[in-house]
This record gives C-alpha cells, structure tokens and sequence, in this order.
C-alpha cells in the first residue's frame, strides 16, 4: 500500500508539552513503518537530520524570537528560513504539508503549501483563544472583576475569529475531539478528521509503583501555567484539611511562569520539575488519585498516562479530558469546581473505589495504542493529497 509523503511543519517539538511530545511520537511512527516523512521545527540551532525515511530540518529560532512560555519561543522573522526550505521541499516533492498551528514554523508550512500547490492540513492543538483571554485576565489584577472579565471574553472571541481564519486556509483539519472540529466548521474549516493521542502501556504502568507509605498521594502533571487552572490545587488542600482528611499529599510534576508561587501557596507539595521516561513513569504509578483542573486542555495526554499507571483521574467538564475519562468507572467528570473536590474527596476516603478505578483505568489505555493513531493520520492525509493537484516540475 501506498502511503502520501508527508511534509509536517511543527511549532513544537523540542518542548515539554504533548504537542511536542505527539510530533515526536508521529516522527518515530513515521521512521518505523518507512513512511516518506520531512520533518520542520525550531530549535537552537540549524541542522539537518536524515533517519531512515525520515528528514528532520531543525530551523534556528534567532534574536528576534520571544518566550510565549517557559520553554517555548516565537521567532518574528521565521520566514526567513523559506528559500532553503523551499529548495528541500521541492526536492522531496510531499504529497500533503501538515502543519500544527499557527506558530514561526505552521505559518511558514501554510505559505509553502500555497505557493508550490500541495494540499494543506492543519491540526488543532491548542485552545489558543481561552489562553488568550486568560493570560490577558491574569495581566490586569488592577481592573475591577467585571472590566477584567469582559476584556478577556472579547479577547477571547476576536482570537477564536483569527484562529478561525487561519484554519480555514487548510484544505483539511485535524483535532482530537468533534467539539473542537464543530468549532472549526462553525468558522470555515474544511473537511475534519480525528487527531486522537496513544500512550506507551510499558513504560506508564502500575508496575512500577514502589510506594510503601501510607497515605494518599494526590498527583498532577502538566506545565505550571495559569491557564491549567493550577490554583484550584490549592483550594483542593483546603477542602481536604477542612474534612479532617490529614494523611494526603502532593506530588506535583512540571515547571512553568506560575511554580514559585504555587510551591509558596502548596509548600507541603512535593515539586520535583519537570520528569521524563522512567521516572516520569514511577512518579505516576506512585500516585493514588490523579487530578486535572484545566479547562482548556485539548486533549490531556497526561490523563492518559495517568490511567494507564493505574491511577484514576478527576477532570473538569470543559475540554478534552472529558473525552477519555469514563465517569464513573476510571475516575470522575467533574462540571462544578464543587464536584471536582467532592469527586477527589470520595476517592481518597473510598480507597477500594479508587483501586477499582485504576484497573479499569489500565484496562482502557491498553486499548489505547499509537499504532490506532497512526492508521487514523494515515487515512487523513490521503483524502487530504486528492483534494489538490501534487506539487508543480
């Protein structure tokens, strides 16, 4: 079988976050099935990388980028890049260009399409508009509430009418839920497909517990960012102390603009930074209840994760986690900030329910498996390479 060969223009892919964690992951899937894959991304420097049927183009990210997070930067003048990059695509002569958003490297990814004729598919990763509107709250503590919460619902619809347009460039969308590809139709967007996440069942497993101590151990895992909606941890804590209930603690994983004020507000929480590979892995199966406050979570890979160590997660009713989490069976789907603590009270009072949770929780990820995905990325990009003629001689 003939697959497209996939030109795919990241704006993450280095980070820690699970939009690069997925691009990398989608690299790897590419090199193992020999699928013709180029690969462009920011970095440090610039490099070329070719790993069997794989091209990693690693574009520098100069003065002229800023931080949007931690980790994560914006370089203004990316498109100064395009001529090179422009040389290397044409030689490789895609079947379809992917690009991850509107970030230095999806802009650049959308131009090119367009200027040489190859079908375009834009995936939807993140809630872009609700951190806007979030971040620009937060930005004003010295406005009245009200002030402060209109400007951030305006901010929020002027940026979701932006977002809308740029995706309405792409021949096809891709997003991890059909509430996200609602939304894009609403604006314009093309044809949708299913952009799901999978999750290494060997190395996040309830195996590698190795807790003796008693005691709950609540955990979270994600970047320390106002838009995750951290400090409800913090009201977490309170309502389990106010209920008596002593013998808990926190674990929580990541760094972040907002970690040392939250390690100040939490300081019995245990804040060990940012985790990856096996001790990432123990850190979770070392939890009993894993909670997610977000509400702009596109998807959550970390709730995955989570339920493939065996822990049951609590999240909110708003965004993507909803969608994996079974209420009721691996964990709680919580629509009022009152429910989410009443959902994590119940499990650290009730741990045989809590236990029940987590094998169903392991049950559902090893049903879960990347190579599912992979066939379902498959399938988009070849109805989006029919959609236009390949690239010109």
């Amino acid at each position: 079988m003939s697959f497209p060969r996939v030109a795919f223009f990241a704006d993450s892919f280095l980070e820690v976050n699970g939009v690069a964690h997925t691009c990398r992951t989608l690299t790897g899937l590419a090199r193992q099935h020999q699928t013709p894959f180029f690969m462009v991304h920011g970095g440090p420097e610039s490099e070329t990388e070719i790993s069997g049927s794989v091209t990693r183009c690693q574009l520098k990210r100069g003065r002229t980028s800023f931080a949007v997070d931690r980790d994560f930067r914006y370089d203004l003048l990316f498109y100064r890049h395009r001529a090179e990059v422009e040389r290397a695509l044409r030689a490789f002569a895609p079947d379809v260009v992917h690009i991850t958003g509107p970030g230095d490297a999806g802009t650049l990814g959308l131009v090119l399409a367009r200027a040489l004729g190859v079908p375009l598919c834009a995936s939807w990763h993140t809630n872009l508009h609700e951190y806007a509107g979030r971040r620009l709250e937060k930005g004003m503590p010295f406005l009245p509430g009200s002030l402060r919460h209109g400007l951030g619902r305006a901010a929020q619809g002027g940026s979701m009418q932006a977002l809308g347009y740029f995706y309405a460039q792409a021949d096809t969308v891709m997003a991890p839920n059909q509430e996200l590809l609602d939304l894009l139709a609403e604006h314009g967007a093309g044809p949708g497909f299913p952009m799901r996440r999978g999750v290494d069942t060997d190395l996040f497993t309830p195996a590698r517990r190795h807790r003796t101590e008693p005691g709950t151990t609540i955990g979270f895992v994600g970047r320390l960012t106002v838009e995750k909606n951290i400090y409800f941890l913090k009201h977490i804590a309170a309502s389990l102390a106010a209920e008596g209930i002593t013998d808990t603690r926190f674990l929580i994983v990541g760094d972040g603009a907002e970690r040392a004020r939250l390690e100040q507000e939490l300081p019995n929480a245990h804040f060990p930074g940012v985790l990856r590979g096996e001790a990432l892995a123990e850190a979770y199966a070392n939890m009993d209840i894993f909670v997610f406050p977000s509400h702009t979570d596109t998807f959550g890979n970390v709730v995955l994760e989570a339920l493939a160590s065996g822990v049951p997660a609590v999240v909110t009713a708003s965004g993507g986690p909803k969608f994996i989490v079974r209420s009721g069976e691996t964990g709680f789907i919580a629509d009022t900030d009152a429910a989410f603590t009443r959902c994590v009270l119940e499990l650290a009072q009730n741990r045989h329910l809590a236990r029940r949770m987590g094998l169903a929780g392991r049950r559902q990820a090893l049903e879960t498996t990347w190579d599912a995905v992979w066939a379902e990325m498959q399938a988009a990009w070849s109805a989006t390479s029919q959609r236009k003629n390949r690239i010109p001689a």
